[in-house]
């Protein structure tokens, strides 16, 4: 059945995230949930391996309700038994980033209090110098293939147990069932970290089925209930994929087609020849890096009702080249980890370019200038929100909470935006990433966004670095499509293109050209890096 979206905010039936899990698993039982690397899962084994996972937790470790347990998997079907498993327990989930340093791991394992730890295999080596610096007590490792054949584990100094030992102990057991409330703590997740040590927001119950709620009542126009193919490339300990696949289209008991590693083009497009796809989420850099190779566009798009796009800008060449490729609209959105992530979204067939949409139902977006008083519409100013999905605060941070909410209760996003008359939004650019050139404001945004349509251009970065004369000067990182016979002549081409679309004072001064961007787990580029 399609989705009226005047009937989807039913998700208040859900007393929490744990009855949502085991509601549709009872719902949709023997479909499939989830496919990895070949196997598909139905709803019933996803119920039951994370009522064995809970189990385990309840009665073969001294873990209690509340205790935050972190996971470190990329997107395995491991991910989803084990965060389901520690979210039916009661406890509370840490989501990871599997490509975190030592340093970093330290600081999210302690600063979260996590007792225990489930991690890939392969990232055991990392460990070796960060568990006894850590809180963590339990880890619990699995290989990518265990739950088609079960791996050897390789050796450690310090204990562990392995994820399919759980599964069978935990079955021996019987499940306590929690029964969970809307105000109870589900999750911590990390910022980035991008200005500093990284924050857990901390999302309860509530959060999380308000976001979804409101996610399915802007693109309730493209879901079929039991029948959608969700392809799931970005990785699910981040909010944006955690909150699409983990959460809104389970409840609508779809298949989330897991991608282990998204970086691994050909091995993503093989795996999407498999499936009749309805609904794919990604980011600008995914859409470019498909959209050039031919094999994705011989794929059958025929059934392709939805294409998201968040945690990054997206450009209006990428947009073009997508639709182009696919005869998929992307559905631009916007969202924070701090805000379980959505906060604004084109709905389907209602697609603003360059906007971020509207905010979804329920939501309060104001534009405020520097003393957070309220901006003309039109003018540009920082973002703040208010509504159900807004995170508790910072994890045992009240300086840094009370830093970052109104005293009416918005909570200021740090990101620039415009409002138009209609109630669309415009991102403009992070507050730290504005450059200033001679008292002239700067959104690196709009820069990448022309660089981005000139012909030789495939990827590019904006910078501001230090100036003498203006104190501070753009500076554009570019991934050029073909290697350049003239450099030369290219960057002059690229700067007249520039200063044919761009006030002086917006053109880059500096351009240097590169292979590759620097670029986070997510696909964001990481412009911090190339301020050096």
């Amino acid at each position: 059945m399609a989705y009226d979206a005047d009937s989807v905010l039913d998700l208040h039936q859900y007393t929490s995230i744990v009855d949502l899990i085991e509601k549709a698993c009872d719902k949709y039982a023997d479909n499939v949930a989830y496919a990895c690397l070949g196997k598909s899962t139905t709803f019933r084994e996803i119920e039951q391996g994370s009522r064995d996972f809970a189990s385990y937790l309840q009665h073969s470790t001294s873990l209690q309700p509340g205790d935050r347990v972190a996971i470190q998997l990329p997107n395995i079907t491991q991910f989803v038994i084990a965060a389901y498993g520690v979210i039916r327990a009661g406890m509370v989930l840490v989501n990871t980033n599997p490509m975190y340093t030592e340093r970093e791991l330290i600081h999210q394992f302690n600063d979260s209090g996590a007792k225990a730890l489930v991690v890939l295999s392969d990232l055991l080596p990392t460990l070796t110098n960060v568990i006894d610096k850590t809180t963590v007590e339990l880890v619990i490792s699995t290989h990518a293939m265990d739950l088609i054949q079960p791996q050897p584990q390789p050796e450690t100094p310090f204990n562990k147990v392995a994820f399919t030992s759980v599964l069978t102990e935990g079955a021996k057991h019987p499940y306590q069932a929690i029964k969970p409330n809307h105000d109870d703590l589900i999750a911590l997740q990390y910022t980035g970290g991008t200005t500093g040590l990284s924050k857990g927001a901390m999302l309860n119950h509530g959060n999380l089925l308000a976001n979804s709620g409101q996610v399915k009542s802007r693109i309730a126009s493209t879901m079929t209930e039991g029948h959608d193919v969700f392809v799931a490339p970005l990785p699910i300990y981040h909010i944006y994929a955690f909150m699409v696949n983990l959460v809104l289209y389970f409840e609508s008991g779809s298949c989330s087609v897991l991608i282990p590693n998204p970086r691994d083009i050909a091995g993503l497009i093989n795996t999407m020849k498999a499936y009749p796809f309805t609904g794919f989420a990604g980011l600008n850099t995914l859409f470019v890096g498909l959209c050039h190779q031919p094999e994705f566009k011989a794929l059958d798009f025929s059934k392709m009702k939805i294409t998201i796009s968040g945690g990054t800008a997206l450009t209006s060449a990428a947009a073009n080249l997508w639709q182009q490729t696919t005869q998929c609209m992307i559905s631009e959105g916007y969202g924070l980890s701090e805000t379980s992530p959505v906060v604004s979204l084109n709905a389907p067939g209602h697609q603003r370019l360059g906007t971020i949409g509207k905010p979804v139902l329920g939501t309060e977006v104001h534009v405020l200038d520097m003393d957070d008083n309220e901006v003309a519409i039109g003018q540009a100013g920082e973002l703040a929100v208010r509504g159900p999905q807004v995170m508790q605060g910072y994890w045992n941070k009240p300086q840094e909470t009370a830093n970052v909410m109104t005293k009416d209760g918005f909570f200021k996003t740090g990101d620039i935006g415009i409002a138009s008359e209609d109630g669309y939004h415009t991102i403009v650019d992070r507050k730290k990433d504005m450059i200033i050139v001679s008292g002239f404001n700067v959104y690196p945004n709009e820069v990448e966004d022309v660089l981005s349509t000139n012909e030789l251009v495939l990827e590019c970065a904006v910078v501001g670095v230090e100036d003498e004369r203006s104190g501070e000067a753009v500076k554009a990182v570019i991934v050029l499509k073909q290697p350049p016979a003239d450099i030369e002549a290219v960057k002059q081409a690229i700067n007249d293109y520039c200063r044919s679309q761009l006030t002086a004072y917006k053109v880059p001064r500096i351009i240097e050209f590169t292979e590759q961007l620097p670029k986070s787990a997510v696909g964001k580029i990481l412009r911090r890096e190339l301020r050096k």
